[in-house]
């Protein structure tokens, strides 16, 4: 069995979409609190404090982020069965930041896996911005999916599509669209994904990205994974 991990490592500072609060992580307790050594040296931290919004580094949105109408889709409400699926990477490497990804980019994009997309997929879709503009002035910045294409995926029957990047659209052209389509069609998507460029070549593979039971939530950070159970793949 292999193992990719597609997850963002989660710390105090990192970048974060303009809409959430910062990430703040602090010792709460250490072991020398607990063992009563006042005198101490050292500071080892045995539990930390953490603040930070759902939709914070690699994570998933609930159908009720979607819009007010489907307040009732919370986080907890979803089944699991969306978070484990079969998954597959569309190589869409070639697209700059701050364009838009088509319909037709995708069309193309599946001939060159040499297999369909599959009802109840998770689709992920490889542009390489993490790797080429993580942390920097173009971070915000990434390419982004039409409306078409968002239609063309939900179309699909897929289950979730996931991206690198902080928006699964274009802010202030496609973005609020594409979250409507999620809605409507009752898929849904993974943000700031990493280490899809492990995947692009490769065949088939078991996607989980299982959210925390938030009550209510409109999202959960996740630990994204892509599984091969056979390393020939």
């Amino acid at each position: 069995m292999e193992i990719i991990d597609l997850s963002m490592p989660l710390y105090a500072g990192m970048p974060v979409h303009k809409s959430q609060p910062p990430v703040q992580i602090s010792v709460h307790a250490t072991h020398e609190q607990w063992d009563g050594d006042d005198d101490a040296s050292t500071r080892t931290p045995s539990s930390l404090h953490l603040s930070m919004g759902e939709h914070t580094g690699t994570h998933v949105d609930a159908i009720n982020h979607m819009g007010r109408e489907y307040a009732d889709a919370s986080i907890d409400r979803m089944s699991l069965e969306r978070f484990y699926t079969m998954g597959c990477c569309l190589d869409l490497s070639h697209k700059p930041a701050g364009t838009l990804i088509t319909e037709a980019d995708l069309v193309l994009a599946e001939k060159r896996l040499h297999f369909p997309i599959e009802k109840g997929e998770t689709v992920l879709i490889y542009t390489d911005h993490y790797r080429r503009h993580f942390s920097s002035e173009q971070w915000a910045n990434g390419p982004g999916l039409s409306v078409e294409a968002t239609r063309w995926l939900g179309n699909r029957k897929i289950a979730a599509f996931g991206v690198e990047t902080m928006s699964p659209g274009i802010p202030g052209l496609s973005n609020k669209a594409v979250h409507q389509i999620c809605g409507e069609l009752d898929f849904t998507h993974y943000e700031n994904l990493i280490n899809l460029h492990l995947l692009a070549t490769r065949q088939r593979f078991r996607f989980i990205g299982l959210p925390l039971p938030i009550k209510g939530g409109t999202g959960s950070p996740v630990r994204a994974v892509a599984v091969f159970e056979d390393n020939g793949n």
